[in-house]
């Protein structure tokens, strides 16, 4: 490609310096029409500032240059560099209240549109045509936050991909598919491969291994802020990667089934609501049982329901005995019960807040002295013992939650659960998002919880993480128990026909995918 054509995009030198961090540290890459660019790397490794650095929300270090389209400049503000770059970021960067027409709309600017009349039906018409695209199945007027985060991804892909006049653009997608299953996954990788075919480059970043191999045509590996290796993926396999991203051997996690374990500490009769229907299950302490299922089955509304943070019709919950209020998360807390829910950043921290306000949020009053002043002394030992627990880095309590890696993010939202010793733990797709490196230490921490004697309920689309780390695996189907796979069958294969219900269905079949 490079013989073949000058690049869309040359990076030379980009370098992003934070207070007492080096999060980018000369790095240089290019992106050539038609091509599609894999950027990988541990959580921290600086992908996401690349991304930011190239949106203009932060400004690159002096000496820094950049080149779309042949034009040169630092990124300060120059329309001439930004023209040409489109993204979608982790957090899609959409208005919650606003629907998707509006949203199509936002910073789209039409001459003469000022004194015009608002063609509200051709903008629906509009809208209803480009998620159609990608899948359908989004109803465009009503406010994105009441959407699922798949179809609120697609909304984020369809205005990225909006208003194109020319074919020589730069897609950026920092994690597109981490709240796509399935088919939508391959519905993204289609129009992604139409936008290559018709001139334009790609930057995906992924840490899903196995789409990165079917998807990109080279790879760039980033390390501490660095460029560690480039490499065509034709000759590249996911162990590799692996490696590369790594700088060593990651090992596997080993499960082996508890011979005993504790009483009940969470017992669901009968539960109903949304796309629940009639769900039963006895938890034990020190066990874990996972519960999969496609898209729709009931799986992505269980643990938020057990946990009063949607709402149940019908059914009990009760927790070592105790029954739970319907739609309480407060009583579910005071019981026992933690959840870290799948959108960590929606749902799961205060983003606004620093690591210790967010470690100590859940549980305040062991930190309270008389008349309820916060015993400040306690609350900084208490959140320094955990940082070095969960190894978070950088390890700085005062550390801004935003600035972040995601990985790191997903380690504060499990320790702050882990501080209050639950009986019960539900964790929904507790690794997404997260790369190979902080997986392990997540899968270590809640090996650990289980070894203290926690029941854990580990509702996930990751068929990998499931056969790692369950007992036994209940597999939904339309809101019902379909199945359950004991520990000494459970394999990849058999969670995937079970989950499709394919019945005697043989073969080698794939991973969910996601790393």
């Amino acid at each position: 490609m490079a013989d073949a054509a000058a690049p869309l995009l040359r990076i030379k030198g980009m370098s992003k310096t934070f207070p007492g961090l080096k999060a980018l540290d000369g790095v240089s890459l290019e992106v050539y029409p038609g091509e599609v660019v894999a950027v990988l790397g541990h959580n921290g490794s600086g992908k996401s500032t690349l991304v930011k650095v190239l949106a203009g929300v932060h400004q690159a270090d002096p000496g820094t240059v950049v080149e779309v389209r042949g034009a040169k400049g630092e990124l300060v503000a120059g329309p001439a560099v930004r023209d040409g770059l489109h993204f979608i970021h982790q957090d899609l960067g959409l208005a919650d209240i606003l629907t998707t027409v509006e949203n199509l709309g936002l910073g789209t600017w039409v001459p003469g549109r000022a004194l015009a009349p608002v063609r509200s039906a051709a903008e629906r018409r509009h809208a209803q045509h480009l998620v159609a695209r990608f899948g359908g199945g989004v109803d465009v007027t009503v406010p994105v936050g009441k959407l699922t985060p798949a179809q609120r991804t697609i909304v984020a892909i369809a205005r990225a991909l909006d208003g194109w006049t020319r074919p020589d653009n730069v897609l950026v997608l920092d994690e597109p598919t981490a709240a796509l299953h399935g088919d939508e996954v391959q519905v993204l990788f289609e129009a992604i491969r139409r936008v290559a075919s018709s001139g334009a480059g790609v930057v995906f970043i992924s840490h899903r291994l196995d789409e990165v191999l079917e998807l990109a045509d080279r790879v760039v590996v980033l390390r501490d802020g660095r460029v560690v290796a480039e490499q065509a993926t034709s000759r590249l396999d996911h162990d590799t990667i692996v490696r590369l991203i790594a700088g060593r051997e990651i090992a596997e996690t080993v499960v082996t089934s508890v011979d005993e374990l504790g009483d009940p500490v969470l017992t669901v009769a009968g539960i109903s609501g949304a796309e629940i229907s009639d769900f039963s299950l006895s938890l034990r302490a020190g066990e874990i049982v996972g519960v999969a299922g496609i898209l729709g089955s009931g799986r992505e509304q269980l643990a938020p329901m057990l946990f009063g943070a949607q709402h149940r019709s019908g059914g009990r919950v009760e927790v070592d005995g105790n029954e739970l209020i319907p739609d309480d998360p407060r009583a579910a807390i005071e019981h026992g019960m933690a959840y870290v829910p799948a959108d960590r950043r929606r749902s799961g921290v205060v983003t606004e807040m620093n690591v210790r306000e967010n470690l100590t949020l859940p549980l305040m009053r062991p930190l309270r002295r008389r008349f309820g002043r916060l015993d400040r002394q306690a609350e900084q030992a208490q959140t320094r013992a955990w940082i070095q627990t969960v190894g978070l880095r950088p390890p700085d309590p005062e550390q801004p939650l935003k600035l972040l890696s995601g990985g790191n993010q997903q380690k504060v939202v499990l320790a702050k659960w882990l501080r209050i010793r639950p009986r019960v733990l539900l964790l929904d797709e507790p690794t997404q998002g997260v790369d190979v490196g902080a997986q392990a230490a997540l899968h270590e921490l809640i090996l650990a919880a289980r070894h203290d004697g926690t029941g854990v309920l580990l509702c996930s689309s990751d068929t990998k993480e499931l056969v790692s780390l369950c007992d036994r695996v209940l597999v939904l189907k339309e809101g019902r128990t379909a199945g359950e796979v004991p520990r000494e069958s459970l394999t990849e294969a058999r969670l995937v026909r079970d989950e499709l219900g394919l019945q005697g269905a043989t073969g080698p079949i794939g991973t969910s995918g996601r790393e």
